[in-house]
């Protein structure tokens, strides 16, 4: 079996299921949707910094439009999903070619006392920027009079 897998890929740190898989890969690339990619592979990248008063979370996608893109904030979880659908279709004399794919994609990030007003989002250059401000910390303490 090692000798099928293409010699750019041989790593030791790799386990056989990881050759296999790496096999297949090669073998499918070609193929819309590459079927057989590995998860890691079928999100897009994140970063989240804290600031003083709010949070700013940039997640690259590049070649994704707004109206393909949906922002939520519920229970102190930022939700960034994308929506993909695609449709071809080819003719020629005697053939008809047609094709539909559709992808989604999403990514949750919990951002502790976040505040649901004033959240803004922006999309330029294919990084959207999410800016969710800070709320008060709930604890609160209250004096309690000993009787």
């Amino acid at each position: 079996m090692a000798g099928l897998v293409p010699f750019h890929n041989r790593r030791p740190d790799l386990t056989p299921y990881d050759y296999f898989n790496s096999m297949l890969s090669d073998f499918f690339s070609d193929w819309p949707g590459r079927f057989f990619d590995s998860l890691r592979f079928d999100t897009f990248r994140v970063d989240v910094e804290e600031r003083e008063n709010d949070y700013l979370v940039e997640a690259e996608l590049p070649g994704v439009k707004k109206e393909e893109i949906s922002v939520e904030l519920h229970d102190n979880y930022l939700t960034i999903s994308v929506s993909r659908h695609a449709e071809t279709e080819q003719k020629t004399k005697n053939y008809l070619h047609r094709e539909r794919r559709a992808a989604s994609m999403s990514r949750n990030i919990y951002l502790p006392n976040s505040k649901r007003e004033g959240i803004r989002a922006k999309l330029d250059g294919g990084v959207l920027t999410v800016t969710v401000p800070k709320s008060s910390p709930g604890y609160r303490s209250t004096p309690i009079e000993i009787e």
